[in-house]
């Protein structure tokens, strides 16, 4: 009775040698064929027993990875409800990395909440996440926490529904865009050089007197007189840690 093949392809047995012994190996047509390529292109295989550099053929030039260079630029202005300033030949300020950052925390904790859009609650909440702002400072000095503003904020607005997703940057409200606008329009009244601050940040904020942002630093003991105080330690002179 004749012996059954494994394969339809039959074993063939191939002869290979190195510098320092000749070995014999049994092997299938198609491991063949990839040990004859792998050899060809001088890459080390177990059953040849070489490497790479006695090998190599001196016509064959070895693959180098290229790395394309890459570019990444940084944004310095935040969304704006007049997009026609941007293009006039007004000076616009720029916005400072502290505000920048708190701009992209409130749209993060609107997303962790499941709101719509980002509203001045989620921006001062941004404040707060940062932590690092003159204005994050002064805000915890006086009371106002992180988790102070979030339980008002769901107070206020609700939780969200359990099967609703956030889009990936929730579109500001209105009233957070005139937040951001009035922070541009104090720093170009008052004539300085620099950058738009997160305490530009947080006195427009409370600028909008009927957004949930107001009403939320109202509600936790913020008022006139802080938003002053904060006003005057902003604009001393000297290095400003915002």
């Amino acid at each position: 009775m004749a012996a059954r093949t494994i394969s339809k392809f039959p074993v063939t047995t191939a002869q290979f040698s190195d510098s320092d012994s000749s070995r014999r190996f049994d092997l299938h047509p198609s491991r063949l064929v990839r040990a004859l390529r792998l050899r060809k292109q001088g890459l080390p295989h177990p059953w040849l027993g070489t490497n790479s550099l006695s090998l190599q053929s001196p016509n064959i030039r070895p693959s180098v990875l290229k790395r394309r260079p890459v570019s990444a630029t940084v944004s310095f202005s935040l969304p704006t409800a007049n997009p026609e300033r941007l293009s006039s030949t007004e000076k616009v300020p720029k916005w400072s990395r502290r505000a920048i950052k708190s701009f992209a925390m409130g749209e993060l904790e609107a997303r962790k909440l499941k709101y719509p859009t980002t509203g001045t609650e989620a921006l001062l909440m941004g404040i707060l996440i940062e932590g690092t702002s003159l204005a994050s400072k002064f805000l915890r000095a006086n009371g106002i926490t992180l988790f102070k503003v979030r339980e008002e904020t769901i107070k206020l607005l609700g939780k969200a529904d359990m099967y609703f997703f956030s889009p990936e940057h929730p579109p500001l409200t209105e009233a957070a865009l005139r937040a951001l606008d009035w922070a541009i329009d104090q720093k170009l009244k008052s004539g300085d050089s620099g950058e738009v601050t997160t305490s530009h940040l947080l006195l427009g904020i409370w600028s909008e007197v009927e957004s949930p942002g107001h009403k939320i630093m109202a509600t936790l003991g913020f008022n006139d007189e802080k938003a002053k105080e904060l006003k005057s330690l902003s604009s001393e002179p000297g290095p400003v840690d915002d």
